[in-house]
């Protein structure tokens, strides 16, 4: 098989899916690696170790597109993309479909394979591939909201952790998951005083377990969302529904009830937010100002560590992406059932039920399409 790995173009998006490892494993088992010209340069990756690894360099996306039978990417593919892409060709990649109709109705059109690295899962319900884009999130969260807590980015001029005879921030994290919990880590590690909500009472029993003192947990409901939020200097959106898009638990109205100066960083932008008022920014642009309240909304978190990140998701999905290209992605699915929901769209038909039932679509059982 020929796999395509594209410089991804999104704005300030410096990750790729693939390092030169990567590429040299799939490479000794047979297939073909095409790498973008300077792909991985802002992953601190050059031209010449994808060379060394067996990889081909390939000036334009275009013939990387035409040519490969697999595309691997990090983020959706952008609308000047969208033409390029073939039918029967597989793309794997973060779709986050269920944010976006546009984008849904584009890779409808394309009839090809759309395998999203979000929904692919493991028995126990854990999602391998989004996992370390989680853990990098949710610790950059906390570093993303202390840097606009500073009066010089709009906040309210706190520290985070305080200082001897200065209490430290209260720092709202809603969702106790990867996410949840990265964020609930690095916040407590700098001395902040931490909230944790989530709706699954075993995994605030877990948290309790395994977090330090500082933070605590409550149950989440409205109630005490309104409670939380209105002495909160810091609110992370850590919430996670399946291939679904995220429910709004901070709504506009709630905003009144939140301290002037304070901030919100909602890592569920990608899938439409938490917070009614969050929309997407970009690193260039990360920040504005709702009621008096700093809102966050970079989509692609982890682009701001590229290396960490690129490492961390190739490790993830190359094994995926080698069953893929050893055996198609039919005979991948059928033999190994992680891979089964990660696939989304095929041949215009919609396979995963979160997806379908965002923008009322007709929903195609996986078996029904794959005979």
């Amino acid at each position: 098989m020929i796999i395509g790995v594209p410089k991804e173009i999104k704005a300030n998006e410096n990750r790729i899916a693939l390092q030169p490892s990567g590429a040299e494993i799939l490479i000794s088992h047979g297939h073909t690696v095409f790498v973008e010209n300077n792909g991985g340069v802002g992953s601190g990756f050059e031209n010449d170790a994808y060379k060394k690894a067996g990889a081909k360099i390939i000036d334009t996306p275009d013939e990387i597109f035409a040519k490969a039978d697999m595309i691997m990417k990090v983020k959706e593919p952008l609308e000047q993309e969208w033409s390029m892409i073939r039918e029967n060709q597989i793309l794997f990649t973060y779709f986050h479909f269920a944010a976006s109709r546009e984008l849904t109705d584009a890779l409808i059109k394309t009839n090809s394979i759309s395998i999203a690295y979000e929904t692919i899962e493991k028995a126990d319900g854990s999602l391998p591939l989004l996992n370390p884009m989680s853990e990098v999130a949710g610790r950059l969260a906390i570093q993303a909201g202390a840097r606009c807590l500073e009066k010089l980015f709009g906040g309210r001029g706190l520290l985070l952790g305080g200082v001897t005879g200065v209490a430290p921030a209260r720092v709202i994290i809603l969702g106790g998951g990867i996410v949840g919990i990265n964020s609930a880590q690095m916040a407590a590690g700098l001395g902040a005083n931490v909230v944790v909500l989530d709706i699954n009472l075993d995994r605030l029993r877990y948290l309790d377990h395994v977090l330090p003192k500082n933070v605590t947990t409550l149950m989440s409901n409205p109630e005490n969302i309104r409670m939380a939020i209105s002495d909160a200097d810091l609110v992370v959106g850590a919430v996670l529904i399946h291939g679904a898009k995220a429910p709004h638990l901070v709504t506009r109205d709630m905003l009144k009830l939140m301290k002037k100066g304070s901030v919100i960083v909602d890592v569920a932008v990608d899938q439409g937010g938490c917070v009614e008022t969050i929309k997407p920014t970009t690193h260039a642009n990360p920040t504005y100002d709702v009621d008096g309240v700093i809102h966050y909304g970079v989509a692609n978190m982890p682009g701001a560590v590229p290396r960490t990140s690129t490492i961390a998701l190739t490790n993830a999905t190359l094994p995926y992406a080698v069953q893929i290209a050893n055996k198609g992605y039919v005979k991948a699915v059928e033999e190994n059932q992680e891979i089964a929901p990660g696939v989304n769209i095929i041949h215009g038909k919609v396979t995963y039920k979160g997806v379908a039932e965002a923008f009322d679509l007709e929903y195609h059982k996986l078996e029904d399409v794959l005979k």
